[in-house]
């Protein structure tokens, strides 16, 4: 491969947000003009939390808005592949080796899944969850992922790919490249409730295709120094959600340092603070909004993206397990028996 590749994407759950687009969406953005890249509609990893008949419904539209969401934040369709995982059986044809080269203890170590059980209702972990780094070492691997864009939650992970590389290159001969992490500049976002990262099961993420009224009705509605309680009162900057908003989003420097100077000696209200928040969380979706627009007036143009890159896909994962297959001794063990079935057919055929 001339150029690397790259593998990111995210389980069709609902729109993206603001948390999102920090965590990895910015990333993608800036990356997918230098490399080759696969985005992954991760429905199979879907059903480690979420896998009754009504939320497999979803996927399909799931899928729309969420591909609509990363093209409008600034993805070139030309330069991007997007893919359903489901449609591609191979990946857990890839997942059933890839398992035996990893063991219990080590996925017990990473820290995420515990969190994923707790905030999906699960008194236990399902196998398929313990289990869910090894399917996404097959999603990077089968397209011979080179570099994985990155959020907090999934730097661990993201290992577990590279031990599982490294492990089958030793064992087999090398087909794997050893991918590399790109973590993001902000690993994680605060939700609005200032009590646990953005996320749309908890109710306090601001999606990217909200509207001006959604907006200013989240920001006028966020967590902020709670020891305040009159615009006169000094308060705390540091730890504060809407200045950690305005630290990401707002690009006016001068409009933060003053609001921040005034917040410290009791000079500005909460009020004022968040209303400028407002204006500058609009300003910079105003873009995401217009190209929104622009995908959503040709009916089936994502659905096609979505099509023509998962039949790209499929062809390439086929490949890579015929090189998989084909390294581990896999072939050779039925083409032996192939072999002799079609002697021992010969020799017991009567003569015509």
């Amino acid at each position: 491969m001339s150029v690397a590749r790259m593998l990111t994407g995210d389980r069709p759950t609902g729109r993206l947000h603001l948390g999102h687009y920090v965590g990895s969406i910015a990333n993608r953005v800036r990356l997918h003009q230098r490399y080759e890249s696969f985005f992954i509609i991760a429905d199979l990893h879907m059903l480690t939390t979420r896998n009754t008949r009504e939320d497999i419904g979803r996927v399909a539209g799931n899928a729309r808005e969420m591909v609509t969401d990363i093209l409008a934040a600034g993805v070139d369709p030309a330069r991007a592949t997007f893919y359903l995982q489901s449609a591609i059986p191979e990946v857990g044809d890839l997942n059933t080796l890839f398992q035996n080269l990893v063991t219990v203890p080590r996925l017990e170590r990473v820290p995420s899944l515990k969190d994923m059980a707790r905030d999906a209702g699960k008194e236990e972990m399902p196998y398929g969850l313990l289990g869910y780094p090894v399917l996404q070492a097959a999603d990077i691997l089968c397209v011979k992922g080179q570099v994985v864009p990155v959020g907090k939650d999934n730097a661990a992970h993201v290992e577990v790919t590279r031990e599982i590389a490294r492990r089958f290159n030793h064992l087999y001969g090398e087909v794997f490249p050893v991918p590399e992490t790109i973590a993001a500049e902000t690993p994680t976002l605060v939700g609005t409730d200032g009590r646990a990262k953005m996320s749309k099961s908890l109710g306090n993420a601001i999606a990217l295709s909200a509207d001006s009224a959604t907006v200013r009705r989240a920001v006028m509605g966020m967590y902020t120094d709670p020891n305040r309680i009159r615009a006169d009162v000094p308060g705390t900057v540091e730890g504060n959600p809407v200045f950690a908003y305005h630290d990401i989003f707002n690009p006016d420097r001068a409009q933060v340092d003053d609001l921040k100077e005034r917040y410290r000696a009791g000079r500005v209200g909460d009020v004022e603070v968040k209303e400028k928040l407002a204006v500058a969380l609009d300003r910079f979706l105003d873009p995401i909004r217009e190209r929104r627009a622009r995908i959503e007036a040709e009916p089936g143009l994502v659905d096609q993206l979505i099509f023509e890159g998962t039949e790209r896909t499929r062809h390439e994962v086929r490949q890579t397990l015929v090189e998989v297959r084909r390294a581990m001794g896999l072939t050779s063990a039925y083409t032996q028996v192939r072999r002799r079935a079609e002697r021992h057919r010969k020799a017991t055929a009567t003569p015509a």
